[in-house]
């Protein structure tokens, strides 16, 4: 897996899809608050990895949060970090299966992004990315050449 460059400078307007998402299917955004830290760390190491988790805990080391999530009522559906591992990093983040295609991952992703922009970034790193077409497409990232060694290279992983 590769890393991604994006420009920060030129992020989509996700404020018409936000506030469809919410009139129709009462999914709202937000960035969660410290009481919230063990349900959304243990909704991430539930639905995706243990090592997700602990990206997603160390994000909780930073006032605002360093998270995104959506929600309805009181279900977690997607979740998106950014700067927890490294300086101007994107990730991890995820999207229930069952909620896929419905522009959640696309919003969470570019709340993050913004995220970076207002902390002064101009540019930002999508870590060892699988689905590299995708962040072609909603945010205009392009592959690193020669960054198959990343951070991620020698990670340790949980036992399942």
């Amino acid at each position: 897996m590769q890393d991604m460059l994006v420009r920060l400078l030129d992020l989509p307007d996700i404020s018409d899809e936000e506030k469809n998402l919410f009139e129709k299917e009462g999914i709202s955004f937000k960035r969660p608050i410290t009481p919230e830290k063990s349900i959304v760390v243990d909704w991430v190491a539930k639905h995706f990895s243990k090592n997700w988790a602990d990206e997603t805990e160390a994000a909780f080391t930073f006032l605002p949060v360093n998270c995104f999530i959506a929600q309805r009522n009181q279900e977690i559906l997607g979740f998106a970090c950014f700067e927890s591992t490294a300086k101007n990093f994107f990730g991890p983040t995820g999207v229930l299966q069952t909620e896929r295609g419905k522009g959640i991952g696309k919003i969470l992703l570019t709340k993050a992004l913004l995220a970076l922009k207002e902390m002064g970034y101009t540019y930002a790193i999508i870590g060892g990315v699988g689905p590299a077409f995708y962040y072609e497409k909603v945010v205009d990232a392009r592959i690193i050449e020669k960054s198959e060694k990343s951070i991620y290279q020698n990670l340790l992983k949980h036992p399942k």
